[in-house]
């Protein structure tokens, strides 16, 4: 089976890595703008015009780890048009267009895998797509943003503030120079909206779920959950419920005997509930050079293998979007109690002008409004979820 590769970061290096290991797979074209240090041996099969891989019909399957959503998106429907699988681990392009990519492939008669775009190596969305072929997914939640995970481990174990946490996790290459997808929680809620739509069959889009990050946390809001027999992560859910999907992002105090308070370092964790099968869940790398790139390639094996994919599409949406009026309780720390965050206090402590509160059963909702009001504010409060 001939390939092309679109992109050649990180992703696409680690997929050509891994590509060389497997049987019956060549890399025939690679796109990228300029060559790759050590790589030099492939500049006969580099080029820049995405016209030398549409127009070869010796090509089968096209990888795009391009990232961003332009010009990787027309690249990819120009795949797709000209009768080509596409691999990619693009979530950001994937969540903002999953309709009209998923459909354009489907018209096609051509396969459009992304099982590496929500836990990276890890094999989530297989064995999600796997699990609901017979049997009814009810809630998909977990840790698939390693960025955060590591801050707020590191946080935890060390003491350490969020700012000196974030620096060290971006020396390591964990966090981008431009950190804000990562804590603001937007590459929580892309992956959150594409494993929502594999799970219910459904065609969600990020703007029917609330996403609140951790860019607000202090050291202070570790130490005070820490004291009260809690750890603080960053989760995805996602749920059925009366007949809607309930789907938000936002961090979450997890009991410390839980299985998500001990996931270290930059590791995820994701599970799924359905009825038959019960609670599953699946835990390790969720990024990284060749975890990542053995992902992409696994999904270029099954189409090889002739496995197919059945895509969420309007005629099959079950589900749709609910308000998300999921009741929790809340941990708030703010450093003055106005009328909206009183209005949803139950109890509170004061210590050196700090407000560390406990919340009445809110909705999600609810909450998510008034801390989005607060940072309007210039007054960012910080909220985490109390796990039951």
């Amino acid at each position: 089976m001939n390939i092309a590769i679109m992109g050649f970061g990180t992703v696409g290096t680690g997929a050509y890595e891994v590509a060389k290991t497997a049987y019956d797979i060549n890399v025939k074209r690679i796109l990228a703008r300029h060559g790759r240090e050590g790589y030099e041996n492939l500049k006969d099969i580099i080029t820049n015009d995405i016209e030398d891989i549409i127009r070869d019909k010796d090509i089968d399957v096209v990888i795009e780890s391009m990232g961003g959503i332009e010009p990787a998106r027309t690249y990819v429907l120009a795949c797709l048009n000209a009768g080509k699988h596409v691999v990619t681990p693009n979530k950001n392009m994937l969540s903002a267009h999953f309709e009209e990519l998923t459909e354009t492939a489907a018209q096609n008669g051509v396969e459009l895998r992304f099982t590496s775009t929500a836990g990276g190596g890890i094999p989530w969305l297989f064995n999600l797509m796997r699990t609901k072929r017979c049997d009814t997914i009810t809630e998909v939640r977990g840790i698939v943003n390693g960025t955060c995970n590591y801050i707020l481990d590191s946080m935890y174990d060390k003491g350490a503030d969020f700012a000196e946490m974030l620096k060290i996790a971006q020396d390591l290459g964990y966090a981008e120079a431009d950190p804000s997808s990562d804590i603001e929680g937007t590459d929580t809620l892309c992956k959150t909206v594409i494993s929502a739509n594999i799970a219910f069959d459904a065609l969600l889009k990020e703007k029917d779920i609330p996403c609140y990050g951790i860019d607000t946390i202090e050291a202070k809001d570790i130490s005070y959950l820490k004291n009260k027999g809690y750890t603080c992560k960053l989760l995805m859910n996602a749920k059925l419920s009366d007949g809607k999907i309930k789907a938000w992002v936002e961090p979450v105090a997890c009991p410390s005997t839980s299985l998500e308070a001990n996931v270290k370092a930059n590791n995820n964790i994701i599970t799924l509930v359905g009825e038959s099968i019960g609670t599953q869940s699946f835990y390790g790398q969720g990024a990284g050079m060749l975890p990542t790139g053995e992902s992409v390639i696994q999904d270029v094996i099954d189409i090889r293998d002739g496995t197919k994919m059945r895509y969420p599409a309007k005629q099959n949406n079950k589900y749709t979007a609910g308000e998300c009026d999921e009741v929790r309780r809340y941990y708030i720390r703010h450093n003055k109690l106005c009328e909206r965050i009183m209005s949803l206090v139950d109890t509170y402590e004061e210590k050196d002008g700090v407000f560390y509160c406990m919340s009445k059963p809110v909705t999600v909702i609810q909450m998510h409004n008034t801390g989005n009001h607060c940072k309007e504010k210039a007054s960012p409060m910080f909220f985490a979820a109390i796990m039951d």
